[in-house]
């Protein structure tokens, strides 16, 4: 049925429609491109183009440093999860842990709703896999951690139309003053795993300066407000409980039992010691001997813990309690130290809110390191996000630098030309000029990833067009016909199929620009083809797509109009040069 509607709508209004536009429409706008090139070529006029292309070029990087559209590096969309994150101080007991987990489940569902349809799932857990992402502790099962999570459905199945982004600003709000707890609310993030968006490592040998400088600076840069930081925090514990076994060495001594035999018993009763092995069939398992859980979890019992062994002195068995030898203690001290580069480093890290970047933010962090005293051996780092950015923009430099470099050995083999492989290559170069005005007449996100990929492909596009039209020219002129008109009649002849492709790549890249979805199977089964706007795919190819979009409708106007300016500009110059070398060799003859 679909296939005889589309037989019927080429014969009966399609054709007629082509045969209108191809006979009547298109010939007219031929004839206006025609005039309007033949009034470029005139006189001067191209050293012009060439003239105020190379202005536009600086004036469009200017306006865009002026406007500040929101840099990214990966495009920030709407999350399919939320994570509440919970951090107690260190030794917290779980089930304490657990029980403030509970609170902020309980203000999680005060936002979200308890049958909210948007929601596929929510998820508490403690100690394991709630550590934060791109900070995962060595030192052990985590007990002071908890982390809900909230799972949402497909972009494409939800009803209520709430934003998933909204959610995440009130959750911030939300669950920040639960007492007693460090509160950080995350998403997932798009891309490759990088580190926070604000990221600042501290690094010295001397850890008492490390740990004074570490924690003023957090406070100092609380103290700015600066917008858009979510709550500043550091990774290191400085309050990890300890409890100290300190032994009477000299009562130990005339007691004839060494500290190595103390140390040896307080473990067994402790964390066990194997005694033999139950095996059953071809698995064994070791049998453990150690106190009771009661006994273990209780410090009194333990302080009077009776060690047996054998005097040194005499020979003979004795027992005596731990508390004839030894005291407990109760301190606190540093959880861990972490290293990098066998440096002692503390990592002060936040996220950013939503509205913001780290690219506004983190450069006035780094003005007012500059402007902070530390100590002597103390530096100051901005790395995470910051450091994966300047990779990938150092990537993508090279790979464009690449990229037009064998664009132009190419060109240079085939047309046996510098001049004419540099007009086509100016296309790519200016083509560039169309993706910042789209960028900033649209208020888009600047995304360095997507971006600077949508103009590397670019250049592929743009210098198929141009070869079109240097290529055509060439034709004509070996032919026998005048350059100018060979410029005209290229550029006339040629802009057909430079138009067609352009368009076709455009059009073609629109659904993926605007998120367009249509389920063709429904379509023909249910006569429903559920189209909708949007989705997970169109945040993080939408930039791609509109980069390219944007440069290639400027390339267009280049290829058309520019190249043919340029080509009668190299035609001038080497005319010119050429005639200059007739002079001089007349003049030559003639002395």
């Amino acid at each position: 049925m679909f296939g005889v509607l589309m037989i019927l709508f080429f014969h009966f209004i399609l054709k007629k429609m082509i045969t209108g536009f191809q006979e009547k429409t298109w010939p007219w706008i031929m004839g206006i491109y025609e005039n309007q090139l033949s009034m470029i070529l005139k006189g001067a006029r191209p050293i012009y183009i060439l003239g105020g292309m190379i202005a536009l070029f600086f004036v469009t990087i200017f306006l865009t440093i002026i406007v500040k559209p929101t840099v990214l590096f990966f495009p920030d969309s709407d999350p399919n999860n939320i994570y509440v994150y919970v951090k107690m101080p260190g030794g917290t007991d779980q089930n304490v842990t657990d029980s403030i987990t509970s609170i902020a489940e309980q203000r999680v569902y005060k936002v979200i709703g308890k049958n909210n349809p948007d929601v596929e799932s929510i998820i508490s857990n403690v100690t394991i896999g709630a550590e934060e992402q791109g900070f995962v502790s060595g030192t052990g099962t985590p007990f002071n951690r908890g982390k809900v999570s909230i799972n949402f459905i497909e972009h494409k199945l939800r009803t209520t139309g709430v934003s998933t982004t909204e959610y995440l600003e009130i959750l911030r709000r939300e669950v920040k003053d639960i007492p007693g707890a460090e509160i950080s609310v995350d998403k997932d993030a798009n891309g490759p795993p990088t580190g926070k968006p604000i990221n600042i490592e501290i690094t010295s040998e001397n850890l008492e300066d490390l740990v004074a400088d570490a924690y003023a600076f957090r406070d100092y840069l609380k103290k700015m407000n600066i917008p858009g930081v979510e709550e500043l925090k550091a990774d290191f514990e400085m309050n990890s409980p300890e409890i100290i076994v300190q032994i009477d060495r000299d009562r130990a001594q005339r007691l004839g039992i060494s500290t190595g035999q103390i140390g040896l018993e307080i473990r067994t009763a402790l964390y066990g010691k194997e005694i033999s092995k139950l095996k059953q069939e071809e698995d064994e398992y070791p049998i453990m001997l150690r106190y009771e859980k009661v006994t273990r979890d209780n410090i009194d019992a333990l302080v009077n813990l009776m060690i047996t062994y054998r005097d040194m002195n005499s020979g003979m068995l004795r027992s005596v309690p731990l508390s004839t030898v030894a005291k407990i203690d109760y301190t606190s001290s540093y959880a861990g130290i972490k290293r990098l580069d066998q440096k002692r480093v503390i990592t002060v890290y936040s996220n950013v809110l939503s509205g913001y970047s780290a690219n506004d933010i983190v450069p006035i962090i780094k003005r007012e390191a500059k402007n902070f005293t530390l100590h002597e051996g103390t530096n100051i780092k901005l790395t995470g996000e910051q450091d994966d950015q300047a990779e990938t923009i150092a990537f993508l430099l090279k790979a464009m630098i690449i990229a037009i470099g064998a664009i132009f050995f190419i060109l240079i083999t085939q047309f046996g030309s510098v001049s004419k492989s540099l007009i086509i290559l100016s296309e790519v170069i200016f083509s560039i000029i169309g993706v910042l005005l789209g960028v900033m007449i649209f208020r888009m996100d600047l995304v360095i990833m997507m971006t600077g990929l949508g103009v590397v492909a670019l250049g592929g596009i743009v210098v198929r067009n141009g070869i079109l039209i240097v290529e055509f020219i060439d034709s004509k002129i070996a032919e026998g016909m005048p350059t100018r008109r060979a410029i005209i009649e290229g550029g006339k002849t040629r802009m057909t199929p430079v138009i067609l492709t352009a368009t076709a790549t455009m059009l073609g890249l629109v659904p993926l620009a605007v998120g367009l979805n249509i389920n063709f199977a429904t379509m023909f089964t249910e006569l429903n083809p559920h189209i909708y706007f949007g989705g997970d795919n169109v945040a993080f190819w939408g930039p791609l797509a509109w980069s390219i979009i944007f440069g290639l409708s400027f390339a267009t106007f280049l290829t058309l109009m520019f190249v043919p300016a340029l080509y009668e500009l190299d035609y001038t110059i080497k005319l010119k040069m050429k005639k200059r070398k007739n002079l001089k060799r007349i003049k030559e003859l003639n002395k």
